[in-house]
């Protein structure tokens, strides 16, 4: 993959006439480079929905429910320097307490799983969160026992995965609660979509909207008692600026966290709506800084003319993870819209196949300032 290191530069610079509640910035190109699988084709509608950092650089991501059934409950480990699958997919298996929780039957199946963090302390456990549940039907004793969500009927539910050899699994799922005065509202298809640590034990989540239709970043604290317990855990407003629109629909569709010395460091939330990352300072003192992205897809061949890169009409970011001043983005295509990219006929077998791109930003300018 080419650097896209000249845009330290170009973004340092824009970033200075960033207001709080800027929703613009300068526009800035992002070549982007399909995933082939183990069989060297593009990946098949692995409907990607989160990206994290792992071992050696290594990049790991999961399906949401709305994926192919190949490449559902699975952990599917990267090579970002190759924009390859490695082999093996690590299937998810549930532990028996899981199972046999309220929770068991919708996790056994295909689970709308959105966003993955890896335990700074502990890569061999990974954490994902739930999002969608509305067509699954629960028993009426469950609902009763977990009514009061303060979001959705079935609630958001934080889940642990413990990677062993060759398989991983689902260790633990605890339902989180949102307070009344929070007015998060039902909107089961656009709850939590992004998960990060910041610290040991401090996960930050994002939701795409509340009933103000605002993007909202919530925390959780992950003690030694957390997945002791089966009952809610009240999450807690992060209080973070963001970005004021006056109008549409600008929701969070993952997060990441890039440390900077001598500071708490930056979250970066990507909105995927806008084709922008929103940086917020943790020390809640510097003004949030938007970057507005231009995605180009690789053409998977040069023949009949096309080019080498096409300008992208919609990506649709559903993963962020921050290595060594890079920030790296997945999308999840949207399938109403994805074939609205072609352009160059050697990319519509991609483009069918709701293949995702991968694609990084240089960062290293967060450290000047």
């Amino acid at each position: 993959m080419k650097s896209s290191s000249y845009l330290s530069a170009v973004l340092f610079a824009a970033f200075a006439s960033f207001g709080a509640n800027a929703a613009g910035a300068h526009s800035s190109d992002l070549k982007s480079y399909w995933l082939k699988d183990i069989d060297g084709n593009t990946m098949l509608d692995p409907q990607t929905s989160g990206l994290a950092v792992w071992r050696n650089g290594t990049l790991l991501t999961i399906a949401d429910g709305s994926a192919d059934d190949s490449q559902t409950m699975r952990i599917i480990q990267l090579d970002p320097n190759a924009n390859q699958v490695l082999s093996p997919k690590v299937p998810i298996s549930l532990a028996k307490d899981v199972s046999e929780s309220c929770f068991g039957g919708y996790l056994s199946g295909s689970p709308d799983l959105e966003a993955i963090a890896v335990d700074p302390k502990d890569d061999n456990i990974i954490y994902s969160v739930t999002e969608d549940a509305s067509r699954y039907q629960w028993s009426s004793e469950c609902i009763d026992k977990y009514a009061g969500s303060g979001s959705t009927e079935f609630p958001t539910v934080l889940v642990r995965i413990e990677l062993q050899s060759d398989k991983a699994i689902m260790t633990g799922a605890r339902p989180l609660q949102f307070a009344k005065e929070m007015n998060i509202g039902n909107h089961p298809n656009d709850g939590i979509e992004g998960i990060t640590f910041a610290g040991s034990h401090e996960l930050y989540i994002a939701l795409e909207k509340d009933d103000a239709g605002k993007a909202r970043i919530f925390t959780v604290s992950l003690s030694d008692e957390f997945w002791k317990s089966s009952s809610y855990y009240p999450v807690t407003d992060a209080n973070l600026a963001l970005p004021e629109f006056k109008k549409g629909n600008h929701p969070i569709n993952a997060l990441t966290y890039v440390p900077v010395a001598d500071s708490k460091g930056y979250l970066v939330a990507a909105a995927r709506n806008d084709n922008q990352l929103w940086f917020l300072d943790l020390e809640r003192r510097k003004p949030v800084k938007v970057v507005q992205l231009n995605f180009l897809a690789e053409s998977l061949s040069k023949d009949n003319g096309c080019k080498a890169f096409d300008q992208m009409h919609n990506y649709s970011i559903e993963g962020l993870a921050y290595d060594a001043g890079k920030v790296w983005l997945v999308n999840d295509p949207w399938k109403i819209n994805y074939l609205n990219n072609v352009k160059c006929k050697a990319n519509a077998e991609g483009y069918k196949r709701m293949s995702p791109l991968l694609t990084y930003i240089d960062v290293d300018f967060l450290t000047e300032e």
